[in-house]
């Protein structure tokens, strides 16, 4: 792709250099046609304190401390880094007027990857499928909440008297009052905004299937084709920070807070629907021809192949070590509760919205997959995609099988380990711990990484934990910039 040439033929005046951040939050920079055309090839320069900051944007690390060149090295005293823009990632933006966009990924002066970059981790992770011939494919299912906004010209949340670290949330009503799933009556009450989401995804090329109604007030879905991960990992990076966009602009709020602070709200959720796909033939890796014999549709040999069947025991076998990947924030933890079709225990299903992992499709069927269930739309993409790789490849190293599936996802039945059946984490807090525990994730993303990521996520739970007032916490630091 000829990026210059684009920039000069259709007029541009401005192009964002956008960078996604531990967060799964898009920063970068604004520069003007003449010195981004400069900046394709020299790159763009970007503070390193950037991939050191929490949620409420303090840096987690000392960096004017001696101590900074052991703990992090590269990153000292507020240094440098360098944004190298990605060249078939540019896109015009379809909602500011002459401005481009393209995505970036930040390397040392001397041209060396970041360790702590989240789209460099699933890089890594993709590198190892590939060792063993393997690539993953994605689809997206993502719950969001979309407001309208009650004073959108002027901004009663911008008021100067009022600024804080972080600020005020805004002041909002429902696009539709909930409690009437896929109902077409508040579609076309919420059509407005939706067309809005769906305009902006498609001038983007995002492969945007399907807007539909949740079930709680002001909430909806949007579902996503099947991509290779990477692709599927940068869409819902640009979707999320594209839409919010889009829509404040129109007078409309979009956030995607797990639990928006409000009474009478139901939690959103990130369906991760994934398979692998074998390099050589194309084939679905998951997909058997025939069940095995002697198996019962409860027995995961009886729909998955081998590498799948060892795949899914691997995502059990670390599904506490991986939940901070998925559900990164305080705030999300709060979904995991039973009879929510959100996941309370670790276990899996045969078309089972109830439990953690749900599998979908039988023998012969091309698109079998997995659905994991665990992840909320806050959540990194690169990081959650890279954690189901990393655990998953244990499993097939290791030939796990998995325990039979549940008809019971609330209750202990027969998947009691001790009598009571493995429960997610039920904070961030010991998601964490797990975390650096797993050995799942410190063998695919390393003890540094996790020493790093545990540090900034710790300090999100240390202010938690200090808050008087969680409620107001969780206004400030999710619903104001998620």
């Amino acid at each position: 792709m000829n990026v210059a040439k684009l920039i000069k033929n259709q007029g541009l005046e401005l192009v964002r250099f956008a960078w996604c951040d531990t967060h799964g939050t898009l920063r970068g920079k604004t520069l003007t046609a003449s010195a981004a055309i400069k900046a394709l090839d020299q790159g763009v320069g970007m503070v390193s304190t950037l991939m050191l900051k929490d949620t409420s944007d303090r840096t987690a690390f000392k960096v004017f401390e001696p101590s900074i060149a052991q703990d992090l090295p590269g990153f000292e005293f507020a240094n440098n880094l360098l944004l190298k823009p990605i060249p078939n990632s540019f896109k015009v933006l379809p909602w500011a007027e002459k401005t481009g966009w393209i995505q970036c990924q930040p390397v040392f002066l001397n041209g060396d990857s970041v360790l702590y970059d989240t789209r460099f981790q699933l890089q890594a992770a993709l590198d190892k499928l590939a060792n063993k011939g393997l690539q993953m494919v994605c689809g997206l299912e993502v719950e969001f909440h979309i407001y309208r906004l009650r004073d959108a010209k002027h901004g009663i949340d911008l008021d100067p008297s009022t600024a804080a670290w972080p600020g005020l949330c805004p002041e909002v009503s429902l696009i539709h009052p909930g409690f009437n799933l896929l109902s077409e009556n508040w579609f076309d009450m919420a059509e407005e905004p939706l067309r809005i989401v769906q305009h902006t995804a498609q001038a983007l090329g995002l492969p945007l299937l399907s807007l539909e109604i949740e079930l709680g007030p002001s909430q909806v879905e949007a579902v996503f084709d099947v991509t290779d991960a990477l692709t599927a990992a940068d869409n819902m990076v640009l979707f999320r920070s594209a839409v919010r966009q889009a829509l404040r602009r129109a007078g409309y709020y979009a956030t995607f807070m797990c639990r928006p602070p409000f009474d009478n709200i139901m939690s959103s959720g990130w369906h991760l629907h994934q398979s692998l796909i074998d390099i050589k033939s194309g084939r679905n890796a998951f997909m058997r021809d025939a069940p095995q014999a002697d198996t019962q549709d409860n027995d995961a040999r009886h729909t998955l192949s081998d590498v799948g069947t060892h795949y899914l025991a691997g995502l059990l076998e670390h599904a506490q070590g991986m939940t901070a990947m998925c559900t990164p924030t305080v705030n999300g933890f709060g979904r995991f509760r039973p009879n929510a079709l959100a996941p309370q225990s670790i276990l899996w299903g045969r078309d089972n919205r109830g439990a953690m992992l749900r599998v979908i499709g039988q023998a012969g069927d091309k698109s079998t997959r997995i659905e994991n269930r665990l992840g909320e739309p806050a959540a990194n993409p690169y990081l959650y995609m890279a954690s189901q790789i990393h655990t998953g490849l244990q499993g097939i190293q290791e030939k796990l099988i998995p325990p039979l599936a549940t008809n019971s996802p609330y209750g202990d039945g027969n998947e009691a380990l001790n009598g009571q059946a493995v429960r997610i984490p039920n904070n961030l807090s010991d998601a964490l711990l797990t975390l650096q525990e797993d050995s799942a994730m410190r063998e695919g993303f390393g003890a540094e990484f996790l020493r790093y990521y545990s540090r900034i996520k710790n300090s999100e739970q240390q202010r938690f934990d200090a808050a008087e007032d969680k409620l107001e916490f969780q206004r400030r630091e999710y619903f104001s910039r998620i």
